[in-house]
């Protein structure tokens, strides 16, 4: 019988190997603050979160990136967070557990996200677990970005994993789309932020979860 285990397993980083939320919604009134607004509760903010810049300023401003204003707005917005990058953000309840598995079971793990690489480096770093990740793929690692299957790929083979035995977890459904893409087995996560995308349930991910011990079963095949 072949093994048909997985070789690798792969995470987005927002919403599902961390919660940035409280460091990407701080940015966010920071801003806010400058421009003489009020703050907006990060219960607004945090559906968004895994959409990045564009989702925060557009849950947080009302902006969308063809406002004029949009690009001086989205510079200062990252200014502010890449000075309080790693204030309140932490792992997921049950990831570390989750990644201690995968590392006993000699598996490789790694990171996959839109988030551009000076941020996701440092962030990865102050967690803990930057040189621990066998591939740290970033939104400008490649010419496109999740949904495209791309990046995914480039994880692979960076990773030293054939796509078809990786599991890819994620929170929003771009993550789906682009593990489906690339032929790997995907993990949609309840715990995550979700966004705006439609209920998971519709998202086509080949397993659903609400916890991530729930992923260390599916490491057996």
């Amino acid at each position: 019988m072949p093994d048909l285990r997985p070789q690798a397993v792969l995470f987005d980083l927002d919403g599902t190997f961390a919660d940035t939320a409280p460091d990407l919604g701080a940015a966010l009134n920071a801003l806010r603050a400058e421009l003489g607004l009020a703050p907006v509760d990060l219960s607004v903010l945090r559906p968004y979160t895994s959409q990045g810049v564009r989702g925060m300023l557009g849950a947080g401003l009302g902006l969308r990136p063809d406002h004029p204003d949009y690009p001086g707005l989205h510079r200062r917005f990252l200014g502010h967070y890449q000075q309080a990058l790693c204030v309140h953000t932490r792992l997921f309840d049950g990831i570390a557990a989750l990644v201690d598995t995968v590392e006993r079971q000699q598996l490789r793990w790694g990171i996959v996200t839109n988030k551009s690489q000076r941020f996701t480096l440092p962030l990865m770093h102050q967690l803990g677990y930057a040189r621990r990740a066998a591939c740290l793929v970033s939104g400008d690692s490649s010419p496109r970005t999740k949904p495209h299957p791309q990046p995914m790929r480039l994880a692979c083979a960076v990773a030293g994993c054939a796509p078809e035995r990786a599991l890819y977890v994620g929170d929003d459904r771009r993550d789906i789309d682009a593990g489906r893409a690339a032929g790997m087995v995907t993990v949609a996560v309840r715990y995550g932020y979700l966004g705006d995308s439609g209920p998971i349930e519709e998202w086509g991910a080949d397993h659903l979860v609400d916890h991530p011990d729930a992923i260390a079963a599916l490491l057996n095949g």
